[in-house]
Order: structure tokens, then sequence, then C-alpha cells
């Protein structure tokens, strides 16, 4: 795939993960793991008959077992923690701490051979942690365990970033893989589920229809066309279109009345994308080569 047609593909993830959060929050009080295991059994099934439906069995069998295990962690260990998160912290905040990730796959993209990490870059994250530490400061106390969420969050956004960036390096594993993976996660969820938490079902339809969506489209087809876009696309520039989710998640929380409006919080929204963005223009001011169409 063209690299200009796999970076429009990435974007359409970024698209469906602004609506993560709030389909999250829709699923209490499902615990992590049971959620995590739901989600990902769905856009592993979706998976399957998309790679069935094309012929695409066989490349499977070509994957090596240290892709799949990579992938599993990466999906594993990332949902585990954004699940963790926004059942500790406000919703809202804790997604936010989350969002530093496409922040993270500029800052450590510059870290990668033939990239180099600028001042704009160092400025960019100051700056985005500094949005980090509003929410943070103001959470202190008011709700329980809201230190321990916007910490998870935190490395949630790590794990997701290197998860992102080490994709860049696995580009000759097909994207049909994903769907081994998502079915992987899920199981690997279903038994720390058995073993660590107690089974709550969601208490309404609206519930199970907010998890029937995360895995179809949060935790379903945005996997497969992150995928192709990180493998074949433009990674810095997906990175750059990624600090509008955190904007997107907030605002879609609050228009359904998940979290409340409040200048903090929308002081910290600005702050943290003011800082991913400062990071990706010193990102795109490096002279590049012309790309394949």
């Amino acid at each position: 795939m063209a690299r200009r047609k796999a970076t429009w593909v990435g974007f359409s993830a970024v698209a469906l993960w602004s609506l993560l959060a709030l389909f999250t929050v829709a699923t209490a009080p499902v615990p992590p793991f049971l959620l995590t295991a739901l989600t990902f059994a769905i856009g592993g099934a979706v998976g399957l008959v998309w790679i069935v439906a094309n012929g695409s069995l066989a490349k499977l069998r070509a994957v090596p077992l240290s892709a799949y295990a990579f992938g599993t962690a990466g999906l594993f260990g990332y949902h585990f923690l954004y699940f963790t998160a926004l059942r500790l912290a406000p919703a809202a905040e804790a997604g936010l701490i989350c969002y530093l990730w496409p922040l993270f796959i500029v800052l450590f993209s510059g870290l990668l051979p033939g990239e180099t990490l600028r001042p704009g870059h160092i400025a960019g994250a100051l700056l985005a942690f500094a949005g980090a530490a509003l929410i943070v400061a103001g959470g202190i106390g008011a709700v329980s365990g809201a230190m321990a969420g916007y910490a998870v969050a935190f490395v949630a956004a790590l794990t997701w970033a290197g998860y992102s960036l080490g994709s860049r390096r696995l580009a000759g594993v097909p994207t049909e893989a994903v769907a081994v993976t998502c079915l992987a996660t899920a199981l690997l969820s279903t038994l720390a589920h058995w073993g660590l938490e107690t089974t709550i079902w969601p208490e309404s339809a609206w519930g199970w229809l907010a998890i029937l969506a995360l895995g179809l489209g949060p935790v379903g087809l945005a996997f497969y066309t992150w995928d192709v876009g990180v493998k074949g696309g433009d990674i810095q520039l997906l990175g750059t279109a990624s600090y509008a989710a955190p904007l997107l998640s907030t605002l879609a929380l609050v228009l359904a009345g998940m979290a409340p409006a409040s200048l903090s919080l929308a002081l910290a929204a600005l702050v943290i994308t003011g800082g991913a963005a400062l990071a990706a223009r010193a990102g795109s001011s490096r002279v590049t080569q012309p790309q394949g169409e």
C-alpha cells in the first residue's frame, strides 16, 4: 500500500479512539480484565471473519511467535492499564493522561536511527507534562484512588507508544496477525479475570451495547487500521493527527454528560495538545525526501 494511503487509513483509528473513553465509562461496573476479554474477543472475531473472507489464513502461519507475543503484550498491557485508569480516576482527566502517547511517539521516534531529537521535541514534552501536572494537582484528594489512576494512565501512555513504535520495526508482519493477538489478549484477560476479579456484568442494555461498540470500533477496527498506518504510513504525521484525540475524547465525555465541563479541564487539554503540537512542529521542520504516493 502506498505511504500516503496507509497514513490516511491510520487516521481512521484516531477518530475511533476518540470514543474509547465514552464507551468505556458506559460499561461500568464491568471490571477491567473482563471488559478487556469481552471487547477483544469481539475485535478478534471480526478480524477472523475478514481473514477467512479474503482467503488470508495462510499468512498467519508465516508470522513468527515473537511477533505474536509482542502484539499480545502491547494490546493486553495497554488496555488493561487504560480500563483500570478510568475505573480509578475521573474519566476525562485519566483519559487525557493516557493520551500523552501521541507525544511519546513523536518524542521517541526522534531517537530512532535516521531521526533527530530536536529542542522543540523536548520543549513540547515539558509543556505536555505541565498539562498532565494540572490534572494531577487538581485531583489530589478529590476522588479516592485518583492518584493511582493517574499513575496507571501515564504507564498506559508509555505502553502504547512503545507498541506503536515497535510495530514500525515489524513492518513485514501482515496486518492479519492483529486478529490473532486480539484473540490471545482476550484469552489472557479471561484467565486473569477468573483469578483476580469478581464477575460483574453490565447493569443495563446500554452497557452491553457499549461493550459491542468498543469491540467493533475502538477495540476492533481501529487496531487493524492503526497497524496499516504505523507500518506503511508516516508515523510522525500519524502522531501529529493523534493530538486531536484528547480534545475529541474529552469533548465527547462532556457532551454525553459523563464529565463536568470545567476551566481546569479545558486548560489541561489545551496545554497537552499544545505541547504535542510543538513537538510535531519540530519534527516536521526537518528536511525530508519526497515519499512515494
